[in-house]
């Protein structure tokens, strides 16, 4: 005998006719027994579940008709694709398809942490399973594959995927392009694979498998749920009703299928709203035992409490950024990438909820701290959930994507790692990183010519353009040891904006004038000089390089100044006099970087860098090559010099605009 009555399909149906009305298509029946019978939430902690729109209103979060009504339009609540802290109650920013399953792993993998850490006998605290609904779309793109696949290897039995089968994609039917057996896939990986042939109409058959899949102890579920496209309208099963909002009469005509008035918009039926209000009631209750709960494990593990509380509540331990080294200029010379592991062996004892990992290159990248327990299933012998340290294997994409999962999780400050021109591999998820203001950290090594002998397939010289172009993105390239601790400072210390450290595999000497709290601008002055004729500014591994150039031409009698940016973003965000105390008017500013040159005409005249591939070669005489030696800096800083002289009248810093950079309008701040 079902469970379900005729009010279920009606509010089944009520999800359908709201959906076609917003211009939304949705798995109404499958939504519909999951909001009701399975997930815990409370809408009035708009953050406990991610939920499309139709169903956060109909649940009680504060997204209202109207906002129902405003579906793509300006500063509305309701955007296109949902995207994190702009709408009540949605989790990740998933609109690139493959990235919201590669985002539930991470959510899974944070949930498994987590609940190992703290959970004890009788204090279930942190138990949730993640729920995620993907199409065929998502399950074509490779980032799904990586991160799918990470997924069975960890045996993540809370993670429970809903793959909407109904075989179209914007191209038509997947016969076209889409025609691997998918099931066995997900069976090679690792999965539970369930079937619901029905999945339009069988809720009992979806309820159970979802209850199946949430039993399951063992391994990740991918539920197969056969669907017809755009069910119930004129144009069901075929790939007009994907991309096509619904015209009226085909609206008409599906309402009255339903029992709808087919005049009337976006409504609710009382009875249908009174099952939503008591799903609504029946969350609240369970925080409020969730509450007692704690309470309870408050007054026997007071210590372990506060410590959740306060991961949970975003604060970093008391005192951590003491453990940063710091370093003076009798120090031995060191390659960034070693010197990032320093800091990684100082930090990661007194930080407990950083974790991370590297795309299979940890002993390249240097990321495995003294002392630290691999994340891996227990029945392994390789590790425990409680383990901080995971291994991705290679799956930059699917490494960072499920980064962010971990970051919106909460309670958990996640990095990964790779060569810094993998991270182009990464580069979908990286947007989505910055797009969602999550605190994600990017360790990338080997990041430039520096690197010698692998050559121009592994030298980004371009990866930092678009690195430094992408919104609300730090991208650090430090010089020297106090450089790297003050990266990492501000990408541990900015809770919405994530950050790429671009480290490098040759040793750099620690530099005479550097220090954290200069660092930290962003950009600063290393070497100061009055009247100066020139001011040679760089970063990373070039910063050590012109501080020898700038040796050469005080020799000719010409006097210099050098100013080091490691990071742009952070050094725009200063106030206009001391961006211009760093780079002043009155005299020519010349960029060195071993990069293109693009990203440096906001704050240089004239700027020496790459303008094409890098080169296989020991890294000297890949750096000769390209002029990008004491001498070759030199030379190129003297033309500059007798250029600017010979043109004559007054020189203006680049930073001097009249458009303040750091005041201008941010997206959604």
């Amino acid at each position: 005998m079902s469970s379900f009555s005729d009010i279920d399909t009606k509010a089944v149906n009520t999800i359908r006719t709201l959906a076609a009305d917003v211009v939304a298509k949705g798995m109404a029946p499958v939504a519909y027994v999951l909001w009701t019978r399975y997930m815990n939430y409370n809408p009035k902690d708009p953050k406990c579940c991610a939920l499309q729109y139709v169903l956060l209103h109909l649940t009680g979060y504060d997204v209202s008709m109207e906002d129902l009504k405003s579906f793509r339009q300006l500063d509305s609540k309701t955007p296109g694709h949902p995207e994190v802290d702009h709408t009540p109650g949605i989790e990740v920013t998933t609109g690139p398809l493959g990235q919201g399953i590669s985002n539930a792993v991470g959510l899974a993998i944070a949930q498994a942490h987590q609940g190992a850490v703290f959970n004890k006998d009788g204090f279930d605290l942190i138990n949730n399973k993640t729920y995620v609904f993907l199409g065929d779309g998502c399950l074509q793109e490779g980032v799904a594959s990586e991160a799918c696949s990470l997924a069975g290897h960890l045996q993540l039995n809370n993670l429970i995927a809903i793959w909407d089968d109904n075989r179209i994609t914007i191209d038509g039917d997947t016969d076209v392009s889409f025609t691997e057996d998918v099931e066995g896939r997900f069976r090679a990986y690792g999965w539970d694979v369930l079937h619901v042939d029905a999945g339009d109409t069988d809720l009992d058959a979806i309820s159970g498998a979802i209850a199946q899949a949430r039993d399951c102890q063992t391994k990740p579920t991918i539920i197969n749920l056969r669907t017809t496209i755009g069910y119930g309208s004129l144009k069901q099963g075929g790939h007009d009703v994907h991309g096509s909002p619904l015209k009226a009469d085909d609206i008409k005509q599906l309402k009255e299928k339903w029992g709808f008035n087919p005049d009337e918009s976006f409504v609710i039926p009382q009875d249908v709203q009174a099952v939503f209000d008591k799903v609504r009631d029946k969350g609240e209750q369970k925080e409020r035992d969730w509450d007692a709960l704690f309470k309870k494990y408050q007054e026997k593990y007071p210590e372990d409490a506060a410590e959740l509380l306060r991961r949970v509540s975003g604060r970093l331990p008391e005192g951590w950024e003491k453990h940063l080294p710091t370093y003076t200029p009798d120090q031995p010379a060191i390659a960034s990438r070693k010197l990032s592991e320093t800091v990684l062996n100082a930090i990661a004892p007194v930080i407990p909820e950083l974790i991370g990992g590297s795309a299979d290159l940890t002993g390249s990248n240097l990321t495995r701290w003294k002392g630290a327990e691999d994340f891996q299933p227990p029945s392994s012998g390789l590790g425990s959930y409680k383990g901080r340290y995971i291994r991705y294997g290679v799956r930059e994409h699917g490494m960072v994507a499920i980064s962010n999962g971990i970051a919106a999780y909460g309670g958990l400050i996640p990095f990964d790692a790779t060569f810094l021109n993998f991270v182009s591999y990464a580069a979908g998820a990286v947007r989505l990183s910055a797009l969602s203001k999550l605190r994600v950290i990017n360790i990338a090594t080997h990041d430039s010519i520096g690197l010698g002998e692998d050559g121009p397939t592994h030298q980004p010289v371009e990866t930092a353009a678009w690195l430094r172009a992408t919104p609300n993105m730090q991208f650090w390239r430090p010089a020297d040891g106090n450089e790297t601790s003050a990266s990492y400072y501000a990408a541990i210390s900015s809770a919405h904006t994530p950050s790429t450290l671009a480290l490098s595999r040759q040793n750099l000497p620690q530099l005479k004038g550097s220090s954290v709290d200069k660092a930290r601008k962003g950009g600063y002055v290393l070497e100061e000089e009055d009247k100066a004729d020139i001011t040679i500014v760089s970063t990373g591994s070039e910063v050590s390089i012109v501080v020898d150039a700038a040796k050469i031409l005080r020799e000719k009698g010409l006097k210099v100044r050098i100013s080091s940016l490691p990071c742009f973003e952070v050094f725009d965000e200063q106030p206009k006099e001391y961006r211009l105390s760093v780079l002043p008017s009155g005299a020519p500013i010349m960029a060195v970087e071993a990069y293109n040159t693009l990203p440096w005409y906001k704050y240089a005249q004239e700027a020496v860098g790459l303008r094409a591939w890098g080169a296989s070669a020991p890294y000297q005489d890949a750096y000769k090559k390209f002029g990008l030696t004491p001498e070759g800096i030199a030379s190129n800083a003297q033309k500059v010099v007798d250029f600017y002289k010979k043109r004559g009248g007054d020189i203006f810093s680049p930073v001097d605009t009249a458009l303040n950079y750091n005041t201008e309008l941010e997206y959604r701040d």
